[in-house]
């Protein structure tokens, strides 16, 4: 099941484990049951530490769990953990197995001090690019704190469950039977969602820390160039973001950076982080900005955050990103991972046989429209303008498919649903003005991005489709803010542009400091 070079390479990381571990299987005659044993089988022929015991009892089949011998330290995943999941698989191993995590120890120690009983339950997809970090960081709360108990359910594979609990997007995540939340969560976001008392502590702590020469706003690829452009000038520099990665996180194929043929964007981001952490910045995650303050007598800027802490700075650098739009209609906010979706990658295979509808013609629209064809009985595009606009490549691929039909010149003017999830869409003939009614299973949302910007409001000059204006240096309307990326008026938002951005950003905000800081004398002089 697994190829050679991948055995290898896995043989070398089960080196790593220091305490026996045990795979227990719950199977039945299927084909995925057999599946299943093949890989448990081939994983266990490669240490003397892995036991497979083919005997388990467990509600969920196919089904296994992780176990260390002689604990209660065990993690479960109901399904094949392949694609996106492999790795998830890979450090369970290793950390049931006794490798440590490379978690900080103050995470790790908030996650031993909950107290109460958490079970909690993942659904993910093997397509998700997104589940990972979920699933990882669950099963890892699992080993540190035998109060927490985690399965990963594969909802391919379990669509009748998928069903009766309406899951409609991925990640979606149970806790004690109710639902806890969906979309990307970070291990720091699941664990003040559950420890309040531990995200007041952080925010005290962030409002203590000292003043930064340059603080960037984002972890995105504008934000990190940033971070190592400035951290490279010896000066103090932090990065306070919401997600290290950004809308990279979010991406699948990456063949358009150059010098790199082919990434995906969780691989990107981690690299970016890494990088990062090669220097001396202070990164702070899971932090929401939500005002900038100009700056005080003291000639420092202020970042407001919504934790209720501010970060003080001498110069700031804003690269907030972008988020995909929504439709803005009737209906639509109702049925958010009801039905209504905005990642083709992460939630198709849940609408496998069904009927759905991508919104958007440009390129990010027909290629989800490709890809969801493989896997949903019919997709409907609908374009509000004349005509497509992704690459003619595109087109014609989605030409060749016998089960999309494309409606153009249409306006979607609300999601209709029975309460729990999408049942269809009406949209206006904007040519007619008449109205029609589809039915559908889910609505798959591509029409372009959206900056991070409405907390700036007042603050600096915005244009009118809310991006933050700044001149060839990366200057805003404010002194000493600087702003890189998607969320700037720079044309084309892409990563290599919003990375060169960054860079430009530091070096005009050290730039900015030199100046600021030099006596009056000898600026005179200058």
């Amino acid at each position: 099941m697994l190829d050679a070079a991948i055995t290898e390479q896995l043989k070398t990381h089960l080196q790593k484990i220091t305490a026996p571990i045990t795979l227990r299987a719950t199977l039945d005659g299927g084909d995925k049951s057999a599946e299943l044993r093949e890989l448990l089988e081939e994983v266990g022929a490669l240490s003397e530490q892995i036991t497979v015991d083919l005997t388990g009892q467990a509600s969920r089949c196919p089904s296994f769990d992780i176990v260390r011998d002689g604990t209660d330290v065990h993690v479960c995943f109901a399904g094949i953990p392949m694609g996106h999941e492999f790795t998830s698989f890979v450090l369970a191993l290793l950390q049931v197995g006794g490798h440590p995590s490379t978690a900080s120890e103050q995470v790790l120690q908030q996650v031993r001090d909950l107290t109460g009983e958490f079970r909690f339950e993942t659904y993910f997809s093997l397509s998700c690019q997104n589940c990972p970090d979920v699933v990882q960081a669950l099963n890892l709360m699992a080993i540190v704190n035998p109060r927490v108990s985690h399965v990963a359910i594969d909802g391919a594979l379990f669509q009748d469950e998928v069903e009766r609990r309406q899951v409609l997007a991925v990640p979606t995540v149970y806790l004690n039977g109710e639902v806890f939340g969906s979309g990307r969560m970070s291990l720091e976001e699941i664990v003040n969602k559950i420890d309040t008392a531990g995200a007041a502590r952080q925010a005290q702590a962030l409002a203590q820390k000292e003043p930064f020469e340059v603080l960037v706003v984002g972890g995105g690829p504008a934000g990190a160039a940033a971070a190592i452009y400035a951290a490279r000038k010896g000066i103090r520099t932090g990065v306070v973001a919401e997600r290290f990665g950004g809308q990279v996180l979010d991406t699948m194929g990456i063949e358009n950076f150059i010098s790199v043929q082919h990434t995906e964007g969780p691989q990107m981001a981690v690299a970016l982080e890494q990088h990062v952490l090669e220097y001396d910045v202070d990164i702070m995650n899971t932090q929401t900005a939500a005002a900038l303050l100009p700056a005080d007598a003291a000639g420092l800027v202020g970042v407001q955050l919504a934790s209720g802490a501010t970060l003080r700075a001498r110069s700031v650098v804003l690269s907030t990103g972008a988020r995909w739009r929504s439709m803005n209609v009737p209906g639509e906010q109702e049925y958010r991972n009801k039905g209504v979706t905005y990642c083709p990658h992460c939630d198709g295979p849940l609408f496998k046989g069904k009927s759905v509808a991508v919104i958007g013609g440009g390129n990010s629209g027909i290629e989800a429209a490709i890809d969801l064809a493989g896997v949903v009985a019919h997709v409907s595009v609908i374009e509000f303008d004349t005509m497509l606009r992704a690459d003619e490549v595109l087109q014609r691929k989605l030409a060749s498919l016998p089960n999309v039909d494309v409606t153009l010149n249409a306006r979607t003017t609300s999601v209709e649903g029975d309460g729990s999830k999408v049942t269809g869409l009406v949209y206006e003939d904007r040519a007619t003005g008449q109205e029609h009614r589809r039915e559908l299973d889910g609505i798959f949302v591509q029409i372009g991005l959206l900056p991070n910007t409405e907390w700036l409001n007042g603050a600096v000059d915005l244009s009118a489709r809310g991006e933050i204006e700044i001149d060839a240096a990366g200057r805003t309307s404010m002194p000493a803010v600087f702003a890189a990326g998607d969320c700037t008026t720079v044309p084309y938002k892409q990563i290599v542009i919003a990375m060169g951005a960054g860079a430009t950003a530091a070096l005009s905000a050290f730039d900015h400091l030199i100046r600021s800081s030099a006596p009056a004398a000898a600026s005179s002089a200058a």
